[in-house]
């Protein structure tokens, strides 16, 4: 009967406990309240804090290089042969040669050619011995037709006053009709001959130039690049033997993407640097510009004549191209990382305003080598354009120059 009278006792023990534990509970609920405030005020107060942001300068005299990738060539270089086929018997030069205009560099066999130019010449001289008599014979036919002309006026005075019958005077007149029959002939054989003589000559002179295709010469002052025949080889009319550059005819070919090459003009310095001799640099200017680009690599090519040319320069050799496009007298350049949206000609950058970050859409022009754009256009007079994205930038906020970097 004991038991019962203490159940109030312990139900009363419980209740203050859980008393106890739920004043605990709530104490440490508003501690982190205010810690979790106090967390989101200092949060608030840091991502409103003045940003430190890098104000672009302008630069003065700044040059605006275009990169392109190219080889060395040769202006002027020909593949030169003969215009006729016959067995290769003379060679003159070889591979590194300097040649000059009209040394001869090479000949084919002559033999039957010299003879059919020798019967050329055989039939000219009796064209001109046939012409020779012609004439002899149209000098003969004029000088009886003179003779017989003189009768026939004698003869027919004297039949007029029946001197000599008529018969005589029909007979003399007939002899004069005869005889200026046979200048006409004698006139015509000589049109002849002579026509015969200038065929003789041209055939010589076909000959005499078929003969002269056996012989090769250098058609201009000329460095040997390579020779393809040797001895013996027959050749065919048009096989090239030797490659050819002209001197001094070397320049370079750049590859220059289109995107890039729109500024290129004719007499534009460059610098050049050849793949085999890294350490030298180089320099010329912009000789032409190609007026067709690849099609497949969207590429423009551009032709470059060189001022000082090592002294041994090997075609084909890989050579980066530096083209100076333009020298800006003062410009704000950003570099393209710090842009965005750019399409070329327009893109978004951050600037300072009263203070306080914007974005504004500014317009470019130029682009320099390492990659960075020449403001142009959109920059109130007031703002300054920020150098680099960095985080926190917001639109808005409080913004300051980083030491040094004031405008």
């Amino acid at each position: 009967m004991d038991a019962p009278s203490n159940q109030p006792g312990i139900v009363g023990g419980l209740n203050a406990t859980r008393r106890k534990q739920t004043g605990i509970f709530g104490r440490r609920a508003l501690a982190g309240v205010a810690v979790v405030s106090v967390l989101l005020g200092a949060g608030v107060v840091y991502s409103n804090r003045p940003v430190e942001v890098e104000a672009l300068m302008p630069e003065r005299d700044v040059p605006v290089r275009v990169f392109g990738l190219g080889t060395v060539e040769a202006r002027v270089m020909s593949k030169v042969g003969f215009e006729a086929g016959a067995a290769l018997v003379e060679l003159h030069a070889d591979h590194g040669d300097h040649v000059r205009k009209g040394q001869v560099l090479a000949r084919l066999s002559l033999g039957e050619q010299e003879a059919k130019t020798a019967k050329a010449r055989a039939a000219l001289q009796i064209a001109e011995v046939n012409i020779e008599r012609a004439e002899a014979n149209l000098e003969k036919a004029r000088a009886i037709l003179a003779q017989r002309q003189v009768a026939n006026r004698r003869r027919q005075e004297l039949a007029g006053r029946s001197v000599v019958s008529e018969q005589s005077a029909e007979e003399s007149a007939r002899d004069e009709a005869v005889a200026k029959a046979d200048v006409t002939v004698t006139e015509s054989e000589v049109a002849s001959s002579r026509a015969q003589l200038a065929d003789a000559r041209a055939q010589v002179q076909f000959e005499e130039t078929l003969l002269g295709h056996r012989t090769l010469t250098a058609p201009y002052d000329a460095i040997v690049i390579e020779r393809h025949k040797e001895l013996g080889t027959v050749v065919k009319a048009g096989d090239p033997i030797f490659t050819l550059i002209a001197n001094d005819s070397y320049w370079g070919l750049a590859y220059v993407d289109e995107a890039r090459a729109g500024f290129i003009a004719e007499g534009q310095r460059v610098q050049a640097r050849l793949r085999s001799r890294p350490q030298d640099v180089f320099t010329g200017k912009v000789a032409r510009i190609g007026l067709e680009s690849d099609r497949s690599t969207e590429e423009r090519r551009v032709f470059i004549r060189g001022d000082n040319p090592p002294a041994r320069v090997f075609l084909g050799e890989q050579v980066e191209f530096l083209i100076t496009a333009a020298t800006l007298a003062e410009a704000l350049l950003i570099p393209e990382a710090a842009v965005h949206g750019y399409n070329g000609h327009e893109g978004t950058v951050w600037t300072v305003e009263d203070g306080r970050l914007n974005r504004r859409l500014v317009r470019f022009r130029h682009r320099t080598e390492d990659s960075r754009l020449e403001i142009v256009g959109g920059v109130p007079e007031h703002a300054r354009v920020v150098m680099r994205v960095a985080p926190g930038l917001q639109v808005g906020r409080m913004a300051r120059f980083s030491e040094g970097k004031r405008p």
